[in-house]
Protein backbone atom coordinates (compact mmCIF):
# COMPACT_ATOMS: atom_id res chain seq x y z
CA UNK A 1 0.00 0.00 0.00
CA UNK A 2 1.56 3.13 -1.41
CA UNK A 3 0.69 6.40 0.24
CA UNK A 4 0.85 9.80 -2.59
CA UNK A 5 2.52 13.02 -0.60
CA UNK A 6 1.63 16.25 -1.82
CA UNK A 7 2.11 19.66 -1.28
CA UNK A 8 1.42 20.83 2.42
CA UNK A 9 -1.89 22.55 2.73
CA UNK A 10 -1.50 25.93 4.76
CA UNK A 11 -4.63 27.24 6.49
CA UNK A 12 -4.14 30.46 5.91
CA UNK A 13 -7.21 31.23 8.80
CA UNK A 14 -4.90 29.99 11.19
CA UNK A 15 -1.75 32.07 10.13
CA UNK A 16 -1.03 35.25 12.18
CA UNK A 17 -1.79 38.41 10.57
CA UNK A 18 1.92 40.27 10.09
CA UNK A 19 0.05 43.56 9.11
CA UNK A 20 0.75 43.20 5.31
CA UNK A 21 -3.23 41.79 4.80
CA UNK A 22 -4.77 43.99 7.24
CA UNK A 23 -8.72 44.24 6.67
CA UNK A 24 -10.29 47.91 5.85
CA UNK A 25 -11.22 50.14 8.45
CA UNK A 26 -14.90 50.16 9.36
CA UNK A 27 -16.38 53.52 9.27
CA UNK A 28 -18.03 54.09 12.91
CA UNK A 29 -21.57 55.30 12.12
CA UNK A 30 -21.08 58.86 13.48
CA UNK A 31 -18.08 59.73 10.68
CA UNK A 32 -20.80 57.89 8.41
CA UNK A 33 -23.44 60.58 9.46
CA UNK A 34 -21.28 62.90 9.12
CA UNK A 35 -20.47 62.06 5.84
CA UNK A 36 -23.77 61.71 4.58
CA UNK A 37 -24.64 65.56 5.83
CA UNK A 38 -22.07 66.70 4.39
CA UNK A 39 -22.75 65.15 0.80
CA UNK A 40 -26.72 66.49 1.67
CA UNK A 41 -25.11 69.69 2.31
CA UNK A 42 -23.58 69.83 -1.14
CA UNK A 43 -26.12 68.42 -2.98
CA UNK A 44 -28.97 71.87 -1.45
CA UNK A 45 -26.13 74.18 -2.11
CA UNK A 46 -26.09 72.65 -5.78
CA UNK A 47 -29.49 72.92 -5.60
CA UNK A 48 -29.69 76.27 -4.43
CA UNK A 49 -27.40 77.56 -7.03
CA UNK A 50 -29.25 75.53 -9.86
CA UNK A 51 -31.99 77.24 -8.98
CA UNK A 52 -30.82 80.79 -8.56
CA UNK A 53 -29.39 81.04 -11.70
CA UNK A 54 -32.40 79.21 -13.21
CA UNK A 55 -34.00 82.32 -11.50
CA UNK A 56 -31.77 84.64 -12.80
CA UNK A 57 -31.96 83.57 -16.26
CA UNK A 58 -36.07 83.82 -16.45
CA UNK A 59 -35.64 87.07 -14.71
CA UNK A 60 -33.03 88.48 -17.14
CA UNK A 61 -35.15 87.08 -19.76
CA UNK A 62 -38.46 89.15 -17.95
CA UNK A 63 -37.03 92.22 -18.21
CA UNK A 64 -35.54 91.91 -22.02
CA UNK A 65 -38.01 90.64 -24.01
CA UNK A 66 -40.92 92.70 -24.45
CA UNK A 67 -42.48 89.75 -26.52
CA UNK A 68 -42.48 87.12 -23.25
CA UNK A 69 -43.79 89.63 -21.18
CA UNK A 70 -46.94 90.29 -23.55
CA UNK A 71 -47.46 86.60 -24.37
CA UNK A 72 -47.09 85.53 -20.62
CA UNK A 73 -49.31 87.93 -19.68
CA UNK A 74 -51.99 87.40 -22.63
CA UNK A 75 -51.70 83.50 -21.23
CA UNK A 76 -52.41 84.68 -18.18
CA UNK A 77 -55.07 86.70 -18.78
CA UNK A 78 -56.50 84.15 -20.83
CA UNK A 79 -56.28 81.50 -18.48
CA UNK A 80 -58.17 83.51 -15.91
CA UNK A 81 -61.03 84.21 -18.03
CA UNK A 82 -61.21 80.80 -19.74
CA UNK A 83 -61.11 79.30 -16.58
CA UNK A 84 -63.71 81.51 -14.84
CA UNK A 85 -66.05 80.85 -18.36
CA UNK A 86 -64.90 77.07 -17.91
CA UNK A 87 -66.23 76.83 -14.16
CA UNK A 88 -69.78 78.97 -15.19
CA UNK A 89 -70.36 76.73 -18.01
CA UNK A 90 -69.54 73.16 -16.37
CA UNK A 91 -71.57 74.46 -13.15
CA UNK A 92 -74.64 75.06 -15.54
CA UNK A 93 -74.45 71.74 -17.33
CA UNK A 94 -73.99 69.95 -14.28
CA UNK A 95 -77.00 71.59 -12.52
CA UNK A 96 -79.76 71.16 -15.68
CA UNK A 97 -77.65 67.71 -16.10
CA UNK A 98 -78.82 67.10 -11.83
CA UNK A 99 -82.86 68.99 -12.43
CA UNK A 100 -83.45 66.30 -15.79
CA UNK A 101 -82.62 63.23 -13.74
CA UNK A 102 -84.11 64.74 -10.56
CA UNK A 103 -87.08 65.20 -11.98
CA UNK A 104 -87.49 62.37 -14.09
CA UNK A 105 -87.22 60.41 -10.58
CA UNK A 106 -89.27 62.28 -8.47
CA UNK A 107 -91.85 61.60 -11.61
CA UNK A 108 -91.29 57.75 -11.29
CA UNK A 109 -91.09 57.77 -7.72
CA UNK A 110 -94.88 59.58 -7.31
CA UNK A 111 -95.79 56.51 -10.17
CA UNK A 112 -94.18 53.97 -8.09
CA UNK A 113 -96.15 54.77 -4.71
CA UNK A 114 -99.29 54.52 -6.73
CA UNK A 115 -98.38 51.28 -7.74
CA UNK A 116 -97.01 50.26 -4.10
CA UNK A 117 -100.63 51.34 -2.79
CA UNK A 118 -102.66 49.01 -4.96
CA UNK A 119 -100.11 45.99 -3.69
CA UNK A 120 -99.88 47.01 -0.21
CA UNK A 121 -103.61 47.44 0.27
CA UNK A 122 -104.63 44.19 1.19
CA UNK A 123 -101.91 43.13 3.37
CA UNK A 124 -102.30 41.10 6.03
CA UNK A 125 -100.63 42.57 8.79
CA UNK A 126 -100.52 40.34 11.47
CA UNK A 127 -99.04 37.85 9.19
CA UNK A 128 -95.33 38.11 8.71
CA UNK A 129 -95.38 35.66 5.84
CA UNK A 130 -97.75 37.80 4.39
CA UNK A 131 -96.26 40.88 5.28
CA UNK A 132 -92.71 39.88 3.44
CA UNK A 133 -93.93 38.33 0.38
CA UNK A 134 -96.07 41.33 -0.63
CA UNK A 135 -93.27 43.77 -0.18
CA UNK A 136 -90.53 41.41 -2.20
CA UNK A 137 -93.56 41.07 -5.01
CA UNK A 138 -94.01 45.13 -4.96
CA UNK A 139 -90.10 45.42 -4.52
CA UNK A 140 -89.82 43.48 -7.80
CA UNK A 141 -92.99 45.06 -9.68
CA UNK A 142 -91.57 48.55 -9.05
CA UNK A 143 -88.48 47.16 -10.82
CA UNK A 144 -89.95 45.68 -13.74
CA UNK A 145 -92.13 49.43 -14.33
CA UNK A 146 -88.89 51.19 -14.83
CA UNK A 147 -89.27 54.67 -15.91
CA UNK A 148 -87.19 57.51 -17.57
CA UNK A 149 -84.90 58.10 -14.82
CA UNK A 150 -83.17 54.65 -15.47
CA UNK A 151 -81.86 52.23 -13.59
CA UNK A 152 -82.72 52.15 -9.91
CA UNK A 153 -82.87 50.24 -6.62
CA UNK A 154 -85.97 50.21 -4.35
CA UNK A 155 -86.27 49.70 -0.76
CA UNK A 156 -89.72 49.11 0.86
CA UNK A 157 -90.06 49.64 5.33
CA UNK A 158 -93.09 48.22 6.38
CA UNK A 159 -93.06 49.74 10.25
CA UNK A 160 -95.32 48.02 12.49
CA UNK A 161 -94.91 50.45 16.07
CA UNK A 162 -91.24 50.05 16.82
CA UNK A 163 -90.52 47.13 14.59
CA UNK A 164 -88.92 47.44 10.93
CA UNK A 165 -89.65 44.97 8.19
CA UNK A 166 -87.55 46.06 4.91
CA UNK A 167 -87.68 44.52 1.52
CA UNK A 168 -84.73 45.82 -0.96
CA UNK A 169 -84.07 44.90 -4.38
CA UNK A 170 -80.57 44.65 -3.60
CA UNK A 171 -78.35 44.33 -0.72
CA UNK A 172 -75.93 47.21 0.92
CA UNK A 173 -78.67 50.20 -0.20
CA UNK A 174 -80.98 50.12 2.87
CA UNK A 175 -77.67 50.84 5.55
CA UNK A 176 -76.74 53.56 3.26
CA UNK A 177 -80.60 55.51 3.87
CA UNK A 178 -80.01 59.00 5.13
CA UNK A 179 -80.94 59.57 8.67
CA UNK A 180 -82.78 62.73 7.93
CA UNK A 181 -84.52 61.28 5.17
CA UNK A 182 -85.75 58.69 6.60
CA UNK A 183 -87.00 60.85 9.36
CA UNK A 184 -88.77 63.24 7.18
CA UNK A 185 -90.53 60.12 5.15
CA UNK A 186 -91.30 58.24 8.30
CA UNK A 187 -93.30 61.77 9.20
CA UNK A 188 -95.61 61.64 6.00
CA UNK A 189 -93.63 63.65 3.24
CA UNK A 190 -92.18 63.01 0.12
CA UNK A 191 -88.23 64.09 0.11
CA UNK A 192 -85.17 63.30 -1.53
CA UNK A 193 -81.46 63.45 -1.43
CA UNK A 194 -77.59 63.05 -2.68
CA UNK A 195 -76.11 60.50 -1.20
CA UNK A 196 -73.23 57.83 -1.61
CA UNK A 197 -74.80 54.11 -2.02
CA UNK A 198 -72.23 50.85 -2.71
CA UNK A 199 -72.57 49.72 -5.83
CA UNK A 200 -72.23 45.89 -7.19
CA UNK A 201 -68.69 46.02 -6.16
CA UNK A 202 -68.94 47.89 -2.79
CA UNK A 203 -67.57 51.11 -3.99
CA UNK A 204 -69.44 54.22 -3.32
CA UNK A 205 -71.24 56.00 -5.60
CA UNK A 206 -73.38 59.20 -5.78
CA UNK A 207 -76.98 58.26 -5.50
CA UNK A 208 -80.08 60.34 -5.85
CA UNK A 209 -82.84 59.12 -2.92
CA UNK A 210 -86.12 59.60 -3.37
CA UNK A 211 -88.19 58.28 -0.32
CA UNK A 212 -92.15 58.50 0.27
CA UNK A 213 -94.88 57.24 2.44
CA UNK A 214 -97.28 54.51 0.65
CA UNK A 215 -100.76 55.52 1.38
CA UNK A 216 -102.56 52.80 3.86
CA UNK A 217 -105.50 52.32 5.71
CA UNK A 218 -105.93 55.32 8.38
CA UNK A 219 -107.88 53.18 10.86
CA UNK A 220 -104.48 51.15 11.49
CA UNK A 221 -100.92 52.34 12.97
CA UNK A 222 -98.84 50.67 10.49
CA UNK A 223 -97.32 52.32 7.94
CA UNK A 224 -95.27 51.65 4.41
CA UNK A 225 -92.65 53.67 3.24
CA UNK A 226 -90.88 53.42 -0.61
CA UNK A 227 -87.30 54.39 -1.39
CA UNK A 228 -85.93 54.54 -4.63
CA UNK A 229 -82.03 54.72 -5.19
CA UNK A 230 -80.95 56.53 -8.31
CA UNK A 231 -77.19 55.94 -9.12
CA UNK A 232 -75.68 58.66 -10.86
CA UNK A 233 -72.76 56.77 -12.25
CA UNK A 234 -74.02 57.36 -15.70
CA UNK A 235 -74.39 61.37 -15.20
CA UNK A 236 -70.99 61.56 -13.25
CA UNK A 237 -69.23 59.79 -16.76
CA UNK A 238 -70.81 62.47 -18.86
CA UNK A 239 -69.58 65.17 -16.79
CA UNK A 240 -66.43 63.63 -16.72
CA UNK A 241 -66.14 63.47 -20.03
CA UNK A 242 -67.46 67.39 -20.25
CA UNK A 243 -65.19 68.21 -17.97
CA UNK A 244 -62.16 66.78 -19.83
CA UNK A 245 -63.31 68.42 -23.08
CA UNK A 246 -63.68 71.63 -21.14
CA UNK A 247 -60.35 71.19 -20.22
CA UNK A 248 -58.92 70.98 -23.43
CA UNK A 249 -60.74 73.53 -25.47
CA UNK A 250 -59.49 75.65 -22.68
CA UNK A 251 -56.36 74.92 -22.77
CA UNK A 252 -56.42 75.16 -26.54
CA UNK A 253 -58.03 78.08 -26.48
CA UNK A 254 -55.14 79.81 -23.88
CA UNK A 255 -52.58 78.74 -26.09
CA UNK A 256 -54.23 79.83 -29.26
CA UNK A 257 -54.84 83.60 -27.80
CA UNK A 258 -51.15 83.48 -26.14
CA UNK A 259 -50.07 82.64 -30.09
CA UNK A 260 -52.23 85.34 -31.17
CA UNK A 261 -50.94 88.05 -28.46
CA UNK A 262 -47.34 86.87 -29.53
CA UNK A 263 -47.96 87.21 -32.84
CA UNK A 264 -49.39 90.25 -32.76
CA UNK A 265 -46.34 91.36 -30.48
CA UNK A 266 -43.69 90.10 -32.51
CA UNK A 267 -45.41 92.27 -35.63
CA UNK A 268 -45.19 95.45 -33.29
CA UNK A 269 -41.92 94.72 -31.78
CA UNK A 270 -39.29 93.28 -34.58
CA UNK A 271 -39.64 96.83 -36.10
CA UNK A 272 -38.83 98.00 -33.27
CA UNK A 273 -35.42 95.86 -32.65
CA UNK A 274 -34.81 96.48 -36.26
CA UNK A 275 -34.73 100.31 -35.23
CA UNK A 276 -32.96 99.81 -32.03
CA UNK A 277 -29.65 97.97 -33.80
CA UNK A 278 -29.81 100.80 -36.67
CA UNK A 279 -29.90 103.56 -33.57
CA UNK A 280 -26.71 101.55 -32.01
CA UNK A 281 -25.10 101.27 -35.19
CA UNK A 282 -25.81 104.91 -35.76
CA UNK A 283 -24.38 105.56 -32.33
CA UNK A 284 -21.54 103.57 -33.17
CA UNK A 285 -20.60 106.21 -35.78
CA UNK A 286 -22.37 104.27 -38.91
CA UNK A 287 -24.01 107.62 -39.94
CA UNK A 288 -25.07 106.41 -42.77
CA UNK A 289 -27.26 103.33 -41.53
CA UNK A 290 -31.33 103.77 -42.52
CA UNK A 291 -34.60 102.33 -41.33
CA UNK A 292 -36.27 100.46 -44.68
CA UNK A 293 -39.55 102.18 -45.36
CA UNK A 294 -42.87 99.98 -45.83
CA UNK A 295 -46.33 100.78 -46.23
CA UNK A 296 -47.69 103.81 -44.79
CA UNK A 297 -48.56 102.77 -40.90
CA UNK A 298 -47.61 104.06 -37.72
CA UNK A 299 -43.97 101.73 -38.10
CA UNK A 300 -43.30 103.42 -41.64
CA UNK A 301 -44.01 106.93 -40.03
CA UNK A 302 -41.60 105.89 -37.29
CA UNK A 303 -39.22 104.65 -39.80
CA UNK A 304 -39.14 108.10 -41.92
CA UNK A 305 -38.50 110.07 -38.74
CA UNK A 306 -35.97 107.95 -37.96
CA UNK A 307 -34.51 108.36 -41.40
CA UNK A 308 -35.22 111.88 -40.96
CA UNK A 309 -33.08 112.11 -37.30
CA UNK A 310 -30.54 110.26 -38.87
CA UNK A 311 -29.51 112.95 -41.73
CA UNK A 312 -29.88 115.59 -39.63
CA UNK A 313 -27.23 114.00 -37.08
CA UNK A 314 -25.52 112.47 -40.13
CA UNK A 315 -24.78 116.50 -41.54
CA UNK A 316 -24.46 118.09 -38.15
CA UNK A 317 -21.65 115.37 -36.84
CA UNK A 318 -19.79 115.90 -40.52
CA UNK A 319 -19.51 119.48 -39.66
CA UNK A 320 -18.92 119.31 -36.20
CA UNK A 321 -15.72 117.02 -37.40
CA UNK A 322 -14.61 119.04 -40.44
CA UNK A 323 -14.84 122.49 -37.53
CA UNK A 324 -13.16 119.91 -35.26
CA UNK A 325 -10.33 118.99 -37.98
CA UNK A 326 -10.21 122.79 -38.49
CA UNK A 327 -9.53 123.81 -34.82
CA UNK A 328 -7.31 121.02 -34.62
CA UNK A 329 -4.98 121.98 -37.73
CA UNK A 330 -5.53 125.30 -36.62
CA UNK A 331 -3.91 125.25 -33.10
CA UNK A 332 -1.27 122.57 -34.16
CA UNK A 333 -0.42 125.48 -36.90
CA UNK A 334 -0.51 128.08 -35.23
CA UNK A 335 1.80 126.00 -32.41
CA UNK A 336 4.20 125.16 -34.68
CA UNK A 337 4.41 128.69 -36.75
CA UNK A 338 5.14 130.24 -32.94
CA UNK A 339 7.94 128.39 -32.10
CA UNK A 340 10.08 129.78 -34.55
CA UNK A 341 9.70 133.60 -33.45
CA UNK A 342 9.50 132.52 -30.11
CA UNK A 343 12.79 131.10 -29.94
CA UNK A 344 14.33 134.09 -31.27
CA UNK A 345 12.66 136.28 -28.67
CA UNK A 346 14.05 134.05 -25.81
CA UNK A 347 17.33 134.65 -27.29
CA UNK A 348 16.86 137.85 -27.46
CA UNK A 349 15.16 138.24 -24.22
CA UNK A 350 18.32 135.93 -22.82
CA UNK A 351 20.41 138.43 -23.97
CA UNK A 352 18.64 141.17 -22.15
CA UNK A 353 18.25 138.96 -18.65
CA UNK A 354 21.87 138.63 -19.26
CA UNK A 355 23.22 141.81 -19.04
CA UNK A 356 20.40 143.24 -16.51
CA UNK A 357 22.83 144.63 -14.15
CA UNK A 358 23.91 147.15 -16.36
CA UNK A 359 20.56 148.41 -16.54
CA UNK A 360 18.63 150.82 -14.55
CA UNK A 361 16.07 149.11 -11.81
CA UNK A 362 12.91 150.05 -13.79
CA UNK A 363 14.57 148.54 -17.34
CA UNK A 364 16.27 145.36 -15.08
CA UNK A 365 13.15 144.30 -13.68
CA UNK A 366 11.16 144.93 -17.64
CA UNK A 367 14.40 142.10 -18.04
CA UNK A 368 13.21 139.73 -15.73
CA UNK A 369 9.70 139.91 -16.22
CA UNK A 370 10.05 139.30 -19.96
CA UNK A 371 11.78 136.34 -19.81
CA UNK A 372 9.31 134.42 -17.17
CA UNK A 373 6.41 135.32 -19.78
CA UNK A 374 8.91 134.22 -22.51
CA UNK A 375 8.98 130.84 -20.58
CA UNK A 376 5.40 131.06 -20.09
CA UNK A 377 4.92 131.27 -23.29
CA UNK A 378 7.13 128.28 -24.21
CA UNK A 379 4.94 125.96 -21.59
CA UNK A 380 1.52 127.30 -23.06
CA UNK A 381 2.85 126.21 -26.41
CA UNK A 382 4.46 123.03 -25.31
CA UNK A 383 0.95 122.09 -23.84
CA UNK A 384 -0.78 123.06 -27.17
CA UNK A 385 1.09 120.98 -29.01
CA UNK A 386 0.24 118.41 -26.85
CA UNK A 387 -3.32 118.83 -26.93
CA UNK A 388 -3.24 119.18 -30.60
CA UNK A 389 -1.24 115.75 -30.09
CA UNK A 390 -4.44 114.18 -28.32
CA UNK A 391 -6.80 115.28 -30.37
CA UNK A 392 -5.24 114.24 -33.74
CA UNK A 393 -4.63 111.19 -32.18
CA UNK A 394 -1.44 110.98 -32.82
CA UNK A 395 0.20 110.71 -29.27
CA UNK A 396 1.77 107.49 -28.30
CA UNK A 397 2.77 105.34 -25.12
CA UNK A 398 6.56 104.39 -24.69
CA UNK A 399 5.77 102.38 -21.88
CA UNK A 400 8.57 100.13 -19.68
CA UNK A 401 8.52 98.39 -16.69
CA UNK A 402 9.59 100.62 -13.82
CA UNK A 403 9.42 101.39 -9.96
CA UNK A 404 6.69 103.99 -9.00
CA UNK A 405 8.11 104.54 -5.67
CA UNK A 406 11.59 106.27 -7.19
CA UNK A 407 9.34 108.40 -9.27
CA UNK A 408 7.00 109.44 -6.95
CA UNK A 409 10.42 110.78 -4.88
CA UNK A 410 11.64 112.43 -8.11
CA UNK A 411 8.95 114.31 -8.60
CA UNK A 412 8.57 115.42 -4.83
CA UNK A 413 11.76 116.83 -4.85
CA UNK A 414 11.68 118.41 -8.01
CA UNK A 415 8.36 120.68 -6.25
CA UNK A 416 10.28 120.69 -2.92
CA UNK A 417 11.66 124.34 -3.69
CA UNK A 418 7.97 125.08 -4.60
CA UNK A 419 6.48 123.85 -1.24
CA UNK A 420 9.04 125.94 0.68
CA UNK A 421 8.37 129.17 -1.36
CA UNK A 422 4.92 128.17 -0.08
CA UNK A 423 5.74 127.22 3.20
CA UNK A 424 3.83 123.76 2.49
CA UNK A 425 5.46 120.08 3.58
CA UNK A 426 5.01 117.29 1.26
CA UNK A 427 3.95 114.39 3.04
CA UNK A 428 5.30 111.11 1.25
CA UNK A 429 3.29 107.71 2.40
CA UNK A 430 4.94 104.34 0.37
CA UNK A 431 4.14 100.72 0.67
CA UNK A 432 6.95 98.74 2.36
CA UNK A 433 7.16 96.72 -1.17
CA UNK A 434 8.31 98.05 -4.64
CA UNK A 435 5.61 98.50 -6.66
CA UNK A 436 6.49 97.75 -10.30
CA UNK A 437 4.24 99.09 -13.15
CA UNK A 438 4.48 99.23 -17.02
CA UNK A 439 4.02 102.86 -17.97
CA UNK A 440 5.02 105.75 -19.72
CA UNK A 441 7.77 107.35 -16.83
CA UNK A 442 7.73 111.08 -18.53
CA UNK A 443 3.84 110.87 -18.32
CA UNK A 444 3.21 109.66 -15.13
CA UNK A 445 5.88 112.10 -13.84
CA UNK A 446 4.07 115.15 -15.43
CA UNK A 447 0.86 113.73 -14.22
CA UNK A 448 2.18 114.21 -11.04
CA UNK A 449 3.67 117.08 -11.10
CA UNK A 450 0.40 118.82 -12.18
CA UNK A 451 -1.17 117.67 -9.51
CA UNK A 452 1.01 117.87 -6.14
CA UNK A 453 1.93 122.02 -8.32
CA UNK A 454 -2.38 122.33 -7.88
CA UNK A 455 -1.99 121.03 -4.60
CA UNK A 456 0.83 123.27 -3.53
CA UNK A 457 -0.93 126.42 -5.13
CA UNK A 458 -4.35 125.44 -3.48
CA UNK A 459 -3.54 124.21 -0.11
CA UNK A 460 -3.43 127.56 1.64
CA UNK A 461 0.38 126.45 2.84
CA UNK A 462 -1.13 123.77 4.49
CA UNK A 463 0.60 119.67 4.45
CA UNK A 464 0.05 117.84 1.00
CA UNK A 465 0.09 113.90 1.37
CA UNK A 466 0.94 112.16 -1.48
CA UNK A 467 0.14 108.26 -0.95
CA UNK A 468 1.18 105.02 -3.14
CA UNK A 469 -0.50 101.69 -3.11
CA UNK A 470 -0.92 99.13 -5.61
CA UNK A 471 -3.11 95.55 -5.72
CA UNK A 472 -2.64 92.73 -7.61
CA UNK A 473 -3.58 94.56 -10.51
CA UNK A 474 -3.72 97.85 -10.55
CA UNK A 475 -1.24 100.48 -8.93
CA UNK A 476 -2.90 104.06 -7.44
CA UNK A 477 -1.39 107.57 -6.23
CA UNK A 478 -3.37 110.30 -4.79
CA UNK A 479 -2.74 113.48 -3.70
CA UNK A 480 -4.45 115.22 -0.84
CA UNK A 481 -4.48 118.96 0.16
CA UNK A 482 -6.21 120.16 2.81
CA UNK A 483 -6.70 123.87 1.13
CA UNK A 484 -10.08 125.65 -0.39
CA UNK A 485 -11.54 122.90 -1.67
CA UNK A 486 -14.26 121.94 -4.55
CA UNK A 487 -17.38 121.70 -4.93
CA UNK A 488 -19.87 119.42 -6.90
CA UNK A 489 -20.07 121.53 -9.64
CA UNK A 490 -16.49 122.21 -9.73
CA UNK A 491 -15.80 118.70 -9.76
CA UNK A 492 -17.33 118.38 -13.01
CA UNK A 493 -15.42 120.60 -14.89
CA UNK A 494 -11.84 120.51 -13.42
CA UNK A 495 -10.30 118.92 -16.39
CA UNK A 496 -11.86 121.45 -18.52
CA UNK A 497 -8.94 123.40 -20.76
CA UNK A 498 -8.47 126.81 -19.21
CA UNK A 499 -11.06 126.10 -16.53
CA UNK A 500 -10.89 128.29 -12.96
CA UNK A 501 -12.99 127.89 -10.09
CA UNK A 502 -12.29 131.35 -9.62
CA UNK A 503 -11.84 133.44 -12.57
CA UNK A 504 -10.57 136.13 -10.67
CA UNK A 505 -7.90 134.21 -8.67
CA UNK A 506 -4.43 134.89 -9.90
CA UNK A 507 -2.15 132.12 -10.54
CA UNK A 508 1.08 132.32 -8.42
CA UNK A 509 2.55 128.40 -10.33
CA UNK A 510 2.39 130.49 -13.53
CA UNK A 511 0.09 127.44 -15.37
CA UNK A 512 -1.19 127.23 -18.46
CA UNK A 513 -4.50 126.27 -17.55
CA UNK A 514 -4.27 122.80 -19.86
CA UNK A 515 -2.36 120.58 -16.96
CA UNK A 516 -5.26 118.76 -15.66
CA UNK A 517 -6.61 118.36 -19.46
CA UNK A 518 -3.32 116.46 -20.61
CA UNK A 519 -3.50 115.11 -17.31
CA UNK A 520 -6.64 113.52 -17.95
CA UNK A 521 -5.45 112.05 -21.32
CA UNK A 522 -2.34 110.78 -19.81
CA UNK A 523 -4.12 108.76 -17.68
CA UNK A 524 -6.64 107.66 -20.70
CA UNK A 525 -3.63 106.79 -22.83
CA UNK A 526 -1.84 104.54 -20.25
CA UNK A 527 -5.55 102.75 -19.92
CA UNK A 528 -6.21 103.91 -16.68
CA UNK A 529 -8.69 107.17 -14.66
CA UNK A 530 -7.48 110.26 -12.92
CA UNK A 531 -10.38 111.43 -10.75
CA UNK A 532 -10.99 114.08 -8.46
CA UNK A 533 -12.94 114.27 -5.05
CA UNK A 534 -13.37 117.61 -3.21
CA UNK A 535 -15.42 119.16 -0.57
CA UNK A 536 -15.85 123.27 0.30
CA UNK A 537 -13.11 124.01 3.06
CA UNK A 538 -12.20 120.10 3.38
CA UNK A 539 -9.58 120.70 0.27
CA UNK A 540 -9.41 118.35 -2.41
CA UNK A 541 -8.25 114.78 -3.47
CA UNK A 542 -7.04 113.81 -7.32
CA UNK A 543 -6.64 109.64 -7.57
CA UNK A 544 -4.21 108.61 -10.26
CA UNK A 545 -5.27 104.69 -10.73
CA UNK A 546 -3.32 102.75 -13.88
CA UNK A 547 -2.68 99.08 -14.78
CA UNK A 548 0.43 97.13 -13.48
CA UNK A 549 0.30 95.41 -17.31
CA UNK A 550 0.09 97.55 -20.70
CA UNK A 551 -3.69 96.68 -21.68
CA UNK A 552 -5.03 95.10 -18.66
CA UNK A 553 -8.42 96.28 -17.74
CA UNK A 554 -9.05 98.33 -14.57
CA UNK A 555 -12.09 97.06 -12.03
CA UNK A 556 -10.86 99.06 -9.25
CA UNK A 557 -8.31 100.84 -7.30
CA UNK A 558 -6.08 100.15 -4.20
CA UNK A 559 -7.17 103.27 -2.81
CA UNK A 560 -10.20 105.31 -2.22
CA UNK A 561 -11.41 107.98 -4.01
CA UNK A 562 -12.98 109.85 -0.76
CA UNK A 563 -9.98 110.23 2.17
CA UNK A 564 -10.84 107.41 4.84
CA UNK A 565 -10.09 110.17 7.87
CA UNK A 566 -13.46 111.74 7.07
CA UNK A 567 -16.96 111.50 8.83
CA UNK A 568 -19.50 109.86 6.92
CA UNK A 569 -21.83 112.84 7.81
CA UNK A 570 -18.94 115.47 6.39
CA UNK A 571 -18.70 113.06 3.39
Amino acid sequence: MSTTTGPPVVDRASQPDDGSRRPPPRRRPAQLGRGVRRRVRRARRRAFVRTGRGVRRVVRAWRSSLQLRVGAITMLVAAVVVVIVSMVLFTQIRGQLLDVKQQAAVDQSLAGVVYAQTEVSGIATGDSASVRSTLSRTVEGLQRLGGAAGDFDVVMVYRSGEDERPAVSRRGVEPALPADLRAQVAGGAQAYRYARVPDLRGEPVPTLIVGAPVPTDPGGGDSVEVYFAFPLDQEQANLSGIRSTVAITSAVLVLFVAGIGVLVTRLVVDPVRRAAGSAQRLADGHLEERLAVRGEDDLARLATSFNAMAEGLQQQITQLEALSQLQQRFTSDVSHELRTPLTTVQMAAAVLHDARGEFDPAVARSAELLQAELNRFEALLTDLLEISRYDAGAATLEPEAQELGPLVQRVVSGMASLAERHDCALLVSLPPRSVIAEVDGRRVERVLRNLVGNAIEHGRGKPVEITLAASRWAAAITVRDHGVGLTAEDAQHVFDRFWRADPSRVRTVGGSGLGLSISLEDARLHGGWLQVWGLPGEGAQFRLTVPLVVGAELTSSPLPLRPPMLSRGQA
